[in-house]
C-alpha cells in the first residue's frame, strides 16, 4: 500500500469510523484505493461533507410550533416535507440553493406588494448562515445548522407566500367585508417545490411573480402613486370651486398642478401667468390671478371624469371636485385594498365568463380570455346591496314572470293589497299562484288575509305576468344561488343613462339583455335574434338551458389599471373598502 495511505482492517463500524475520517481529512490515495474504498463505504460518504442530513415529522412540528408566527403554516410545511420524504428542501450536497437568497430579496421588497416586510422578516438569517459556516468543520453541528435553517427558510416562505398568493385577510371570517367568489386554491407547497425547480407549473411561482396581471398593473400603479407622495403628493383646489369651460379663476393655477403636473406641457401663449410677481424685495407674492380655464386642462379634466366614473362634461365642482381633492394616501390605501382583493380570486378564471364589478356598474364578458363586450348595468341600492359571489349560468329565461319578494308583499303593497286586492293585482297586472312553471294554479287573490300573512305562513306565488310591465324586462339570465340573484333585463332603461347606478333590489338589470342572450345562445341550433324576439312576443315564459354552463363572477373593485396604464377609481357604494381596510391595515 502506498505509505501515504495508512493501512487498516474492515469490521462494520471501524471501517465507517475511519472512512468518514479518510474523507474528511486531506489525505492523498491512489485512485484504486479510492475505489476499494468506494466498494466497502456508503456511497455518499464518499463525497465532501458527507451526507445531507434528513428531517422527521417530528422535528418538523416541533420546529414550526416553536417560533409562534409559524405555527399557522405548520400543515403546508408537513405536506412539503412528507412529499419528500423528510429530505432537505434548500440544501444540495450542504450548499445553500440560490432560491432561498431570492426569497429573502422578494421578502425585502414586499412593501412594493402593499405588505410590510417585517411580518416575513422572523428568523435571522444571516446570523444562522454565518454560524453554518464558522461550522464546517464541525459535521454534527453543521447539520444541525442546516436543519433548522432549512425548516426555517420554507415556514418564511410559506408565511410570506400565504399573504402574497392567498391574501392576508381571510374575507369570510369578516361578514361586513361581503365575498364568497370561490376560493384561491393554491398549494403552496406544490409552489415551492416550484421554486425549487423540483416540478413544472404553468404559474409564475417560479420568480415569485403575481397570478394575475390585473394585480401587477396595480403593483405598477402603487409604485407610481408613492413616488408622488414622496414628492408631496398633489396641490389641493380650493374648496369653492367652480369651473366651466371657458372661464376664469385663480384655482385653474392648481388644477394645472394637479392635472398636468408642474413638468407638464407649458400655458398656452395666451394664458395669463399663475401668480403676479412682486417687484420689491421682501414684499409677499400676491395671489394668484385669474387663467382661462381651456384647452388641455379641459380635456384633461374629462379624462380624469371619465377615469373616475363621472359625467366627462369638463365642469369642475360638485363631485368632481370631491374627487380631485381625495388625498394621495387615501389612493394608495385603495390600490392595496384592491391588490389583496385579486389575491382572493381564484389562480386562474376559465377561458369563458361573465364578470360584474360592482363599483364600476359594468359587466364584463369575456371569451377565449379576451372581452368580447361589455354593457352598462344597474346593481343594488345601498339598502339592498348586491351580494359578492360567483356561480355558473345555466339558464337564459325569455319572457319571464317576475316573482315579487316577500319582502316587497311586506313593506310596499300590503296596504293596498288590504284595501283591495283583485284591483291591485289587475292594475300591476299580476295573480297569485299555487305551484311552480306549468303546474302553477291561479289563486284567488281576496280569500288570503293580507293583512295577517307573514313570510312564515305565505305559501303562494306572487308573480307579475310577462310583458310591458315586467321589472324583469323580456330576459332574465338564472345561476341558481342561495341569494336569488340574477341578470335580467328591465322597462326603465332611462336609468342607465345615470352615471351611478345603484336602484335595484339586488339584482343585477343589463342593459342590452338582447344581446347577452344572442350571445349566450349563439351555440343552440334555433336559437338566432329573430327566434328570441319571436318568443318574447308570444308572453309565454321559456327557459332555455345553455349548452355548457358559463362561469359568472360577481365582484367588487374599486380601482383597477386598463390595458392602456391607465388607473380608474370607483366610490367604495357598500363600504367593503373601509370594512376591509380595519382588518388589512390593522
Amino acid at each position: 500500500m502506498n505509505k501515504s495511505c495508512r493501512s487498516f482492517s474492515f469490521t462494520p463500524f471501524f471501517s465507517w469510523l475511519l472512512g468518514l475520517l479518510l474523507v474528511t481529512a486531506t489525505v492523498s490515495c491512489s485512485q484504486d484505493q479510492k475505489a476499494q474504498l468506494k466498494d466497502v463505504l456508503p456511497d455518499a460518504l464518499t463525497k465532501a461533507g458527507g451526507p445531507q442530513p434528513k428531517l422527521d415529522s417530528v422535528y418538523v412540528v416541533k420546529a414550526m410550533n416553536a417560533e409562534p408566527k409559524f405555527k399557522g403554516q405548520l400543515d403546508w410545511a408537513k405536506k412539503f416535507y412528507k412529499e419528500r420524504d423528510f429530505r432537505l428542501g434548500w440544501f444540495r450536497d450542504h450548499e445553500l440553493v440560490p432560491q432561498a437568497q431570492t426569497m429573502l430579496g422578494v421578502i425585502n421588497k414586499a412593501a412594493d406588494e402593499g405588505l410590510n416586510p417585517k411580518d416575513y422578516q422572523i428568523k435571522n438569517f444571516d446570523k444562522l448562515l454565518q454560524e453554518l459556516d464558522a461550522a464546517q468543520a464541525d459535521t454534527t453541528r453543521r447539520n444541525a445548522l442546516e436543519k433548522e435553517i432549512d425548516v426555517a427558510l420554507s415556514a418564511t416562505y410559506f408565511t410570506y407566500a400565504s399573504d402574497f398568493y392567498r391574501g392576508t385577510v381571510d374575507p369570510r371570517a369578516v361578514k361586513a367585508i361581503d365575498w364568497d367568489v370561490k376560493r384561491n386554491k393554491v398549494k403552496l407547497h406544490k409552489a415551492l417545490m416550484t421554486i425549487l425547480k423540483e416540478r413544472e407549473s404553468t404559474y409564475g411561482y417560479y420568480d415569485f411573480e403575481p397570478l394575475h396581471p390585473e394585480y401587477d398593473r396595480l403593483k405598477k400603479a402603487l409604485a407610481d402613486y408613492r413616488a408622488i407622495q414622496r414628492n408631496g403628493g398633489w396641490p389641493a383646489i380650493p374648496a369653492a370651486t367652480k369651473l366651466t369651460p371657458g372661464a376664469a379663476s385663480a384655482a385653474v393655477a392648481a388644477l394645472r398642478g394637479r392635472l398636468l403636473g408642474a413638468g407638464g406641457p407649458p400655458a398656452a401663449a395666451n394664458e395669463t401667468p399663475a401668480v403676479a410677481v412682486s417687484n420689491k424685495p421682501g414684499e409677499p407674492a400676491a395671489a394668484p390671478v385669474a387663467q382661462k380655464y381651456e384647452g388641455e386642462l379641459v380635456s384633461a379634466v374629462k379624462e380624469f371624469q371619465t377615469l373616475n366614473g363621472l359625467r366627462p362634461d369638463g365642469v369642475v365642482g360638485g363631485e368632481t371636485l370631491r374627487e380631485l381633492n381625495v388625498p394621495v394616501s387615501q389612493r394608495i390605501d385603495q390600490i392595496m385594498l384592491n391588490m389583496e382583493r385579486w389575491r382572493w380570486i381564484p389562480k386562474k378564471f376559465e377561458p369563458d365568463y361573465l364578470l360584474v364589478n360592482i363599483p364600476e356598474y359594468t359587466l364584463h364578458v369575456v371569451e377565449d380570455n379576451k372581452e368580447a363586450f361589455n354593457m352598462p348595468v344597474i346593481v343594488g341600492k345601498r339598502l339592498h346591496e348586491t351580494p359578492i359571489f360567483s356561480d355558473k349560468v345555466e339558464f337564459v329565461v325569455l319572457a319571464p314572470y317576475w316573482n315579487v319578494p316577500f319582502s316587497i308583499i311586506a313593506n310596499e303593497l300590503r296596504p293596498k293589497l288590504v284595501a283591495n286586492a283583485q284591483g291591485t293585482l289587475d292594475r300591476l297586472d299580476m295573480e297569485v299562484v299555487k305551484g311552480w312553471g306549468a303546474k302553477a294554479t291561479p289563486v284567488d287573490a281576496n280569500s288570503i288575509d293580507w293583512a295577517n300573512v307573514s313570510e312564515k305562513t305565505w305559501k303562494y306565488t306572487l308573480r307579475r305576468r310577462p310583458g310591458p310591465k315586467n321589472d324583469l324586462g323580456d330576459v332574465k339570465f338564472i345561476f341558481p344561488n342561495s341569494n336569488d340573484i340574477y341578470l335580467h333585463d328591465t322597462p326603465h332603461d332611462e336609468l342607465f343613462s345615470q352615471t351611478k347606478r345603484g336602484f335595484s333590489h339586488g339584482c343585477v338589470r343589463v342593459s342590452d339583455p338582447l344581446k347577452l342572450a344572442e350571445y349566450l345562445l349563439r351555440n343552440k341550433p334555433g336559437y338566432d335574434r329573430s327566434t328570441i324576439l319571436e318568443t318574447i312576443a308570444g308572453r309565454e315564459e321559456k327557459y332555455v338551458t345553455l349548452p355548457e354552463k358559463l362561469p359568472v363572477y360577481l365582484v367588487y373593485f374599486t380601482t383597477w389599471v386598463d390595458e392602456a396604464g391607465k388607473v380608474h377609481f370607483r366610490d367604495d357604494i357598500y363600504g367593503h373598502d373601509k370594512s376591509l381596510a380595519k382588518e388589512y391595515f390593522n
